[in-house]
């Protein structure tokens, strides 16, 4: 029970005369009426990446270099990993001389098919050498593009020994170590990008179909409460625990958070009469939570409440208020003009 006692008169012991209990409150203060707001059940969720992968090598070699390690932010483009590629140049300076060559034969086919037409129109050389002028064009035509399609393949092979970040990322694994030799599809590097997170979260079978008609999550971050966007529910549940995966992204910008963190998250199931209160309006002394209240007769009392959660500067009352009641605004004022009242606690 918080008791606030009123204060006495002058040393002679004469009490105050009796004052007129105002119409008007003094100071600041605010009426208070419920408000239908979401009713939420909380879970533990995860956080994750939207954008994670591990890269492997697409090309054998030997690991040369290693830029980065574990926790480098990296850019979009940047080599994560360095191949020697000694063998993919070797492929690739035979593809550009089978290319020169083909370029070379294609040429002189033409030329030849060229001056074999113009002979067959005067009638010097039967059809067939014409027709055989003809197939040795197209062949030599096909044996280029053949050709310039294997530079193509070179080209991409000495490529792929500069493994560059798909997206802006931070490194959370390195698989590989300098003078490592790799395979296509070793993994060499694990990264995520920060810029967009999601959460998932395991829920009852009981509250699927609540949550899936309202489609609202809020992420709990301290004192933070975060919406949701873009909530998904599965629509298959795990066979050995039965429950049902969600998952909801973070809002763009959202920091302190990495994967792999557990968060706590509110999924709204319904809805309900709350009363909330200002969080300026509170008073903390010691482990007293109370509120100044201007009662029916005039006089302010501090009153001892219970709170439940926080949602930005307002805040639930679970006891000790209700609809009806008004409140100080400004509990320094209200302190000037308390009365002698004694409160029961909730």
């Amino acid at each position: 029970m918080l008791m606030v006692s009123a204060s006495v008169g002058a040393c002679g012991g004469t009490p105050e005369p009796k004052r007129t209990a105002p119409s008007l409150p003094p100071y600041p203060t605010l009426e208070l009426r419920a408000e239908s707001l979401p009713v939420e059940q909380r879970f533990a969720g995860t956080v994750e990446a939207v954008k994670q992968a591990t890269i492997s090598a697409e090309t054998p070699g030997r690991v040369t270099a290693l830029p980065f390690d574990v926790n480098d932010k990296v850019t979009a483009g940047s080599i994560l990993v360095r191949l020697r590629g000694t063998e993919q140049r070797a492929d690739l300076a035979q593809a550009e001389a089978s290319l020169t060559e083909a370029v070379a034969r294609d040429a002189e086919a033409q030329t030849r098919h060229g001056r074999i037409a113009d002979m067959q129109a005067r009638k010097v050389v039967p059809l067939a050498t014409l027709d055989e002028a003809t197939a040795n064009r197209d062949a030599a035509n096909a044996r280029l593009q053949s050709a310039r399609a294997a530079v193509g393949r070179a080209q991409q092979g000495l490529a792929y020994t500069a493994v560059q970040a798909p997206y802006a990322a931070i490194i959370t694994q390195r698989h590989v170590q300098i003078g490592e030799l790799v395979a296509p599809g070793s993994p060499l590097i694990t990264a995520a990008s920060l810029e967009s997170l999601r959460v998932t979260v395991d829920l009852p079978q009981n509250l699927v179909e609540a949550i899936r008609r309202r489609k609202q999550a809020f992420i709990y971050v301290g004192d933070q409460r975060l919406a949701a966007t873009d909530l998904e529910i599965f629509p298959v549940a795990t066979p050995m625990s039965g429950t049902v995966r969600a998952r909801a992204n973070l809002p763009a910008g959202t920091s302190g958070l990495y994967p792999g963190m557990t968060v706590e998250v509110g999924l709204v199931v319904g809805e309900d009469a709350q009363l909330l209160i200002p969080a300026q309006s509170i008073v903390e002394r010691s482990e007293v939570t109370a509120v100044y209240v201007f009662t029916t007769d005039g006089r302010t009392a501090l009153r001892q409440v219970r709170l439940g959660r926080r949602s930005g500067d307002r805040a639930e009352v679970v006891a000790g208020l209700e609809s009806g009641d008004r409140i100080a605004l400004d509990p320094l004022l209200a302190l000037q003009h308390h009365g002698d009242v004694s409160e029961r606690a909730p």
